[in-house]
């Protein structure tokens, strides 16, 4: 089943593009994801309708983080997205007249809200701030243990 990852390569991205003063062309953060710069432009345009990131065209141009990264975190990131489905599993068949199966369902349903609303809480406490943090603190001891 394939899984939707956009949330993680704009995290990906993001964090990519907190650590350049300049902005950074479509084709460069393609290949930093290892992607097409087509799908790139596609999500960074949600991101612009967002108010989280902005471009500008031409020679210098390129897309550049619109806020402060201690002010967004993943939720606000995943509803930018369009709020993709959280979870691949789900019930069989949602509209049926068979008890047993409604039975399932309720109780599926139940679960996986309670877990939805789990995650998208703790996405809510996660900035990307923090991540950039966890970057740093990560490429500080890679450097350290190469010395």
């Amino acid at each position: 089943m394939k899984r939707d990852s956009r949330l993680s390569s704009v995290l990906h991205a993001l964090l990519h593009m907190a650590e350049h003063k300049d902005p950074m062309t479509s084709e460069v953060i393609a290949q930093c994801l290892g992607t097409n710069p087509v799908v790139v432009r596609r999500t960074m345009g949600l991101l612009r309708e967002a108010g989280l990131v902005t471009s500008d065209r031409g020679h210098a141009g390129g897309w550049r983080i619109a806020v402060d990264l201690k002010t967004v975190n993943l939720r606000q990131l995943h509803e930018a997205l369009g709020e993709p489905a959280l979870f691949a599993v789900g019930s069989r068949n949602e509209n049926t007249q068979c008890l047993v199966e409604q039975s399932v369902n309720a109780a599926l349903d139940g679960a996986f809200a309670e877990a939805e609303a789990l995650l998208l809480h703790r996405f809510q406490n996660i900035t990307l701030a923090e991540l950039a943090s966890d970057f740093a603190r990560r490429h500080a001891a890679k450097r350290s243990s190469k010395d």
